[in-house]
């Protein structure tokens, strides 16, 4: 069985006791929570860029725009690259939500 110290008097009671039994005092409640992941959020931003990004040269490249490209693009970019760097923008993004969202339902509470 696990103990904690009373705040009030210094002796051990039992986690799950929510008054000491020296002093009769209230225990308060005690959360734990771990550190959030701060760079989740980063990921979500970085992968929504790499998105945006793959959409625009699927766009320019694919020949869509009124403006022409002044150089010459290769097939492969709009065949294979473009969805690749779409692809990966969408996977760091939804690896993103899920550090953040493990991070916000983790929590432990002691009464």
């Amino acid at each position: 069985m696990n103990m904690r110290q009373c705040p009030y008097c210094g002796i051990k009671v039992a986690e799950t006791r929510t008054e000491c039994l020296h002093c009769h005092a209230v225990l308060p409640e005690i959360q734990v929570t771990q550190r959030r992941d701060v760079h989740a959020g980063g990921e979500i931003r970085k992968g929504l860029l790499y998105v945006l990004l793959a959409a625009v040269i699927k766009y320019f490249a694919g020949g869509y725009s009124a403006m022409q490209v002044p150089f010459p693009i290769q097939p492969i970019v709009t065949t294979y690259l473009s969805p690749v760097l779409f692809l990966g923008g969408l996977g760091l993004t939804l690896h993103g939500y899920f550090l953040q969202r493990k991070a916000w339902t983790h929590t432990v509470r002691y009464r």
